[in-house]
Protein backbone atom coordinates (compact mmCIF):
# COMPACT_ATOMS: atom_id res chain seq x y z
CA UNK A 1 0.00 0.00 0.00
CA UNK A 2 1.09 3.80 -0.63
CA UNK A 3 1.87 6.17 2.00
CA UNK A 4 0.27 9.00 1.52
CA UNK A 5 2.44 12.32 2.81
CA UNK A 6 1.57 15.71 2.72
CA UNK A 7 2.05 18.51 0.90
CA UNK A 8 3.78 21.69 1.66
CA UNK A 9 0.75 23.23 -0.03
CA UNK A 10 -1.26 21.15 1.71
CA UNK A 11 0.49 22.21 5.22
CA UNK A 12 0.15 26.03 4.47
CA UNK A 13 -3.56 25.42 3.17
CA UNK A 14 -4.70 24.36 6.71
CA UNK A 15 -2.28 26.91 8.50
CA UNK A 16 -4.05 29.64 6.58
CA UNK A 17 -7.63 28.22 7.25
CA UNK A 18 -6.78 27.40 10.90
CA UNK A 19 -5.50 31.28 10.97
CA UNK A 20 -8.32 32.21 9.98
CA UNK A 21 -11.00 30.29 12.40
CA UNK A 22 -8.79 31.23 15.60
CA UNK A 23 -9.48 35.12 14.71
CA UNK A 24 -13.30 33.74 13.55
CA UNK A 25 -13.53 31.82 17.09
CA UNK A 26 -11.35 34.74 18.84
CA UNK A 27 -13.97 38.04 18.12
CA UNK A 28 -17.14 34.99 18.57
CA UNK A 29 -15.39 34.88 22.20
CA UNK A 30 -14.99 38.63 22.89
CA UNK A 31 -18.44 39.38 21.65
CA UNK A 32 -20.19 35.96 23.67
CA UNK A 33 -17.99 37.69 26.79
CA UNK A 34 -19.67 41.25 26.35
CA UNK A 35 -23.16 39.79 26.50
CA UNK A 36 -22.73 39.15 30.53
CA UNK A 37 -22.43 42.85 31.17
CA UNK A 38 -25.80 43.97 31.45
CA UNK A 39 -26.52 41.59 33.52
CA UNK A 40 -23.55 41.28 36.25
CA UNK A 41 -24.66 42.97 39.79
CA UNK A 42 -28.77 41.52 39.06
CA UNK A 43 -30.80 38.39 39.79
CA UNK A 44 -29.68 37.07 36.77
CA UNK A 45 -26.63 35.10 37.55
CA UNK A 46 -27.67 32.24 35.59
CA UNK A 47 -27.18 33.99 32.44
CA UNK A 48 -23.96 35.19 33.97
CA UNK A 49 -22.89 32.26 34.70
CA UNK A 50 -23.81 30.32 31.32
CA UNK A 51 -22.44 33.72 28.96
CA UNK A 52 -19.17 32.77 30.85
CA UNK A 53 -19.17 29.00 30.45
CA UNK A 54 -19.81 29.48 26.85
CA UNK A 55 -16.74 32.10 27.08
CA UNK A 56 -14.84 29.94 28.59
CA UNK A 57 -15.13 26.94 26.15
CA UNK A 58 -14.66 29.27 23.45
CA UNK A 59 -11.17 29.90 24.94
CA UNK A 60 -10.34 26.60 25.13
CA UNK A 61 -11.53 26.17 20.95
CA UNK A 62 -9.28 29.13 20.03
CA UNK A 63 -6.43 27.46 22.14
CA UNK A 64 -7.05 24.30 20.69
CA UNK A 65 -6.91 25.82 17.11
CA UNK A 66 -3.74 27.75 18.04
CA UNK A 67 -1.79 24.43 18.90
CA UNK A 68 -3.32 22.32 15.63
CA UNK A 69 -1.70 25.74 13.91
CA UNK A 70 1.75 25.44 15.37
CA UNK A 71 1.92 21.87 14.39
CA UNK A 72 0.60 22.30 10.91
CA UNK A 73 3.80 24.92 10.56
Amino acid sequence: MGERRTTEAQLSSAAAELQTLIETVGRAKDRVGRLAEPFLGTEREDVVSAVYESERLLRAAERALERAARTAR
